[in-house]
């Protein structure tokens, strides 16, 4: 494998001193671009998108051929574990994804497999293959997954939801069966991070979107607990270099010292909290990425570059920060508001690492 022209995303990760601070897009590779909604449209389907590892490959590139990015991510979904598992996975217009086959009884979860990598989600490594061949060292590739519990809420409701009423029920009065899911939701999750990084991830993320729907002691005991084991077994050093694992949790602010225990290299914020608090409350346990609100690519250029030095001033002086947006970036923004977003964290960041 070729070494990395560009190893900043990795070297902020691990804490050690960059030239400049790291910068790359949660969902950047995605339908705010028009060159990606052309090849979602010659895929044909979304699903047809993230099976087919030459067209995953192109989308993954495409932010990159525009933006001075850090560092690529795999283009997939959190859903390929469920739909490997045999849910049925499919997507209504306007409605988002969908099961067939939701889980409601403890004899359906005791009958879930726990799919071979290399087996019924090999698409998703010949993706990772594909890329990282077609990178040729520009920047580290990213894999990733949806955490535990986060995959859980879609496999127990059916879909996406606003209140988790059915997967909370179960938690209280069934908790033995949510764990029985969630245990092998674990062990699935961690044999395909490691199978990511086999086929080339270079560092690995765990996507806790609804983590933050949880009470504190149903956090750690539901979502945080699974996280751990995943992080415990993971692969951290492959190709001669250290593999950072990141852990992002939506709404998980109140809980960064416990995340932070966890072992993983990178926490991820979203907007609700001040980089700079985060920074003071965990100290030297893990690097921070975010935490720019979304919605601030909808504004001028002037108050885009403002949000972002105030962002790196409330973060300061050192390495451990890898800018991001505080969860994807929208539909609707303009590319061009994207540029300079990433433009403004390159050129204003650099007097933070002299």
């Amino acid at each position: 494998m070729s070494e990395l022209k560009n190893d900043r995303y990795l070297r902020a990760l691990l804490r050690q001193p960059v030239d400049c601070t790291p910068v790359w897009m949660m969902r950047q590779a995605g339908r705010y671009l028009p060159e990606y909604r052309a090849t979602r449209e010659q895929a044909g389907s979304f699903m047809d998108l993230c099976r087919n590892a030459d067209l995953a490959c192109e989308v993954t590139l495409q932010p990159l051929r525009r933006y001075a990015l850090d560092a690529a991510i795999l283009f997939s979904d959190i859903l390929t574990i469920p739909d490997a598992m045999g849910l049925g996975l499919y997507f209504t217009p306007g409605e988002g994804p969908k099961f067939e086959r939701p889980l409601r009884d403890l004899k359906a979860i005791e009958q879930l497999p726990i799919p071979d990598p290399e087996g019924e989600l090999q698409y998703v490594m010949n993706a990772v293959r594909t890329i990282r061949r077609e990178l040729n060292g520009d920047v580290p590739l990213i894999g990733f997954s949806g955490s535990p519990w986060t995959l859980a809420t879609y496999m127990v409701e059916g879909g996406s939801s606003k209140t988790f009423a059915t997967i909370k029920r179960m938690a209280y009065d069934q908790p033995a069966m949510l764990h029985l899911l969630l245990s092998k939701l674990a062990e699935s999750v961690t044999s395909y991070l490691n199978a990511q990084i086999k086929a080339g991830a270079q560092a690995v993320q765990i996507f806790d979107t609804w983590g933050g729907a949880l009470s504190e002691q149903a956090y750690k005991d539901f979502s945080l607990q699974y996280m751990q084991k995943i992080v415990d077994g993971l692969i951290r050093e492959h190709d001669g270099r250290k593999v950072p694992v990141v852990v992002f949790t939506k709404n998980g602010g109140l809980w960064l010292e416990t995340i932070a225990d966890i072992g993983c290299d990178g926490i991820g914020l979203d907007w609700t909290i001040d980089i700079g608090k985060a920074r003071s409350r965990i100290g030297a346990k893990a690097a921070l990425q975010g935490n720019m609100d979304p919605a601030v690519l909808y504004s001028s250029p002037d108050s885009i570059r403002a949000e972002v030095g105030r962002i790196l001033e409330a973060y300061g002086k050192g390495t451990g920060h890898i800018f991001n947006l505080g969860h994807g970036i929208t539909p609707e923004v303009d590319p061009e508001n994207a540029g300079v977003f990433i433009e403004a964290v390159h050129e204003l960041s650099a007097k933070y690492h002299a």
